[in-house]
């Protein structure tokens, strides 16, 4: 749920215009706190995961309307820094490509940058009380509490814009006027539109109470299949690189010296 999948001329422009000011000013904050470290080793880094999300989020489980966001997996690869940086471009390139509009790339940012952050903080917190044995029982849970709360979130920021029309959305199979299901699978079961141009806000509008019935529906299974997939990823890189997933990109690493490469002293 880190994506609003919106028009421009929808939201009022005291609202996208706030999300602007603010993405904005977090991601020269987190640039200027970057550069402090030696970043150019982390943009292949930034680059990869970013290209990542990117496909993910253009990618639709038809079924159930709903796109894995690999957030999580964002926000633990890159940490918050680096994750913010990461969160612009993503939403940059996804608004040229027609999925949302310009005016609401600094409310997407904020939306994909939370989702990013608080999975961070999430997992850091869950590795710790669980271990770092248990690390995807600890991407499971972090995936499944960070998606509930940014789902909320986004209910939330529907209900101050105001705005009805703002809720139509593709539901799926789900029939959003009676929330009855048809065949999952009349359209296929993985939709691929990164290059469609299509806004995906195209179902009839709603209203505010059905338009959040609609997405507490959905939205959990969609979290079951987020996290599972965010525990093979996370799983499979604490195992190949668990500095990258336990200490973070910008960790300062000790020099080892000629010698110590394999504990001679």
């Amino acid at each position: 749920m880190s994506h609003i999948h919106i028009p421009d001329g929808v939201l009022p422009v005291w609202l996208w215009l706030s999300g602007w000011i603010v993405a904005v000013a977090l991601v020269w904050l987190a640039s200027a706190l970057s550069a402090r470290s030696d970043i150019r080793r982390k943009v292949p880094l930034v680059g990869i995961v970013s290209a990542l999300v990117l496909v993910a989020m253009s990618s639709e489980i038809v079924p159930i309307a709903y796109h894995i966001n690999l957030t999580v997996v964002a926000g633990v690869l890159l940490g918050p820094q680096l994750a913010i940086i990461s969160a612009f471009v993503v939403q940059v390139v996804l608004a040229l490509l027609g999925h949302g509009g310009v005016t609401v790339i600094g409310l997407n940012t904020l939306m994909t940058m939370t989702e990013m952050l608080l999975g961070w903080a999430l997992f850091r917190g869950f590795v710790k009380l669980l271990g770092r044995g248990h690390v995807r029982a600890a991407s499971a849970v972090t995936t499944v509490i960070t998606l509930a709360i940014t789902t909320t979130l986004l209910v939330g920021l529907v209900a101050v814009s105001g705005v009805t029309a703002a809720t139509a959305r593709e539901t799926g199979a789900l029939n959003p006027r009676n929330l009855t299901f048809a065949s999952p699978f009349s359209k296929g079961v993985v939709g691929i539109g990164l290059f469609s141009g299509r806004q995906t806000a195209t179902a009839p509008a709603v209203g505010l109470k059905r338009f959040a019935t609609i997405v507490y529906t959905l939205g959990p299974i969609g979290w079951i299949i987020e996290a599972l997939v965010t525990a093979a990823v996370l799983g499979y890189v604490a195992r190949v690189r668990p500095s990258l997933v336990f200490e973070g990109p910008l960790a300062v690493a000790e020099p080892v010296l000629p010698g110590d490469e394999h504990g001679v002293h």
